[in-house]
């Protein structure tokens, strides 16, 4: 019998990670909008790396935030927005340039079955207050102007296609479309960025929009919640569990409530006894920045080892594609995806379905480290050794057979006093992490 929720803290709290929330460990964000068609950030530091101050928010690398570094009034994505498009063009101006002319919902859909996700999370409203659907609160939406197309509903359509999870982000607490004071600290996003009730009104109202027409299997709210309407988020999120049997929320309502915790670069934290989600750009912003070419965002070797890091500590990859304003994929991007994808498709039964070991991660060097997993009776050794064409590894109390997954690595393991010996002396197409199979935990 189908559980329902009360609309309290109490009930709520009750709630489960759903299991295929558990079992899926890697998913595809995607940042999308009118910020796609400036497409301009400068390269600075990741989040997390500096303090959130006026210098952060000055020199910010999220592409997706172009309304705000250019509202601040100075700084590289001003001055380039000056000389590109002049003082006085206003960004509510991008919606009627972006087209989205070249997008394939089914392309998009198939591309990320290929590399391997389980769950795709689209944003439908980011801080620009632009809405990818249609709603009926604001005429500032994609079905009005634009490419005048419900972008997620077609979206959500092509994943479910595909027999994905389709999950859907939404900016709570911020919308510049209702105030638009820069923001220069993290203070700002609390306080500046949603000041009235009616903005509260408004973020529920949408939010139940998404709910009731999309029932998405992950709602991702982004910041915070604004603190005039935190006495209604019982009743919503309560709404949208009833709605969505499975669902999954974020940790991003003013700590009063999550389903699992999010960490996003090198900013927040995350630990083995609890859900966690890792999301970055696959550069320094999320929406695309056509400054960051190939050798600008994360290697290969890189994503496979975040990966891997992630899911062996007790969480799940959201890694994020910014696609071109016309719709189409990077090829840097897409060709990053699709290795993962060929990496899964040897090495996928360490990943999908597994859980966090009780052995910890190990790290023998900085290029060096070694990450367990756990799946039906049998323990996974993932050897990661970037930019390694050999290694070799102790790892101690472990004893047995210790089979590589991918048959094209060469590799030798001996008994020794107090473990086991890992010598792996070609690591065949696995991106520098070699994965074992012991058919008994030990």
């Amino acid at each position: 019998m189908k559980k329902r929720y009360a609309s309290t803290w109490e009930s709520l709290k009750e709630h489960q990670v759903p299991q295929w929330y558990e079992d899926g460990k890697f998913g595809i964000f995607i940042h999308w909008g009118l910020y796609s068609v400036p497409a301009f950030a400068p390269q600075t530091w990741e989040l997390g790396e500096v303090p959130p101050d006026e210098t952060w928010f000055s020199n910010n690398p999220y592409a997706e935030w172009y309304y705000n570094s250019i509202h601040v009034g100075y700084g590289p994505s001003y001055d380039y927005h000056v000389k590109k498009y002049g003082k006085d063009f206003k960004y509510e101006q991008f919606a009627d340039m972006w087209k989205a002319e070249k997008w394939n919902p089914a392309e998009w859909a198939r591309l990320f079955k290929k590399a391997g996700a389980e769950y795709v999370v689209l944003t439908t409203k980011h801080h620009d207050g632009f809405c990818l659907f249609p709603s009926k609160y604001t005429d500032y939406n994609a079905s009005k102007r634009g490419p005048q197309r419900d972008i997620v509903g077609d979206l959500t359509d092509a994943v479910r296609g595909e027999n994905l999870r389709m999950g859907l982000y939404y900016s709570g607490i911020v919308d510049w479309t209702f105030a638009d004071d820069p923001i220069l600290n993290n203070d700002d996003l609390f306080h500046t960025a949603s000041p009235t009730f009616a903005y509260a009104d408004y973020a529920y109202n949408q939010s139940m929009e998404l709910i009731d027409r999309y029932a998405p299997s992950v709602f991702w709210n982004d910041i915070g919640w604004p603190r005039q309407g935190e006495h209604n988020l019982p009743y919503l999120l309560s709404h949208y569990y009833n709605t969505v049997e499975d669902g999954v929320v974020n940790d991003r309502f003013n700590d009063l409530y999550y389903d699992f915790t999010t960490k996003e670069y090198q900013s927040g934290s995350a630990n083995r006894r609890e859900k966690w989600e890792m999301c970055r750009g696959m550069g320094l912003s999320f929406g695309y920045n056509a400054m960051e070419s190939d050798d600008k965002i994360i290697s290969i070797e890189d994503a496979i080892s975040l990966l891997v890091s992630t899911v062996a500590n007790n969480g799940n990859l959201l890694l994020n594609i910014g696609p071109r304003a016309d719709g189409t994929i990077p090829e840097e991007q897409e060709k990053r995806l699709l290795a993962i994808g060929e990496w899964l498709g040897v090495n996928g039964e360490a990943i999908y379905g597994s859980r966090c070991s009780s052995r910890e991660s190990i790290k023998y060097t900085d290029q060096i480290q070694v990450h367990f997993t756990e799946r039906d009776g049998a323990l996974y050794v993932l050897i990661d050794a970037k930019g390694k064409s050999q290694v070799s590894v102790t790892v101690p109390g472990l004893s047995g057979n210790a089979v590589p997954l991918d048959p094209k690595v060469e590799a030798d393991t001996a008994k020794i006093d107090g473990g086991l010996r890992f010598t792996v002396k070609n690591f065949g197409d696995s991106q520098n992490v070699a994965v074992f199979r012991l058919n008994r935990i030990m």
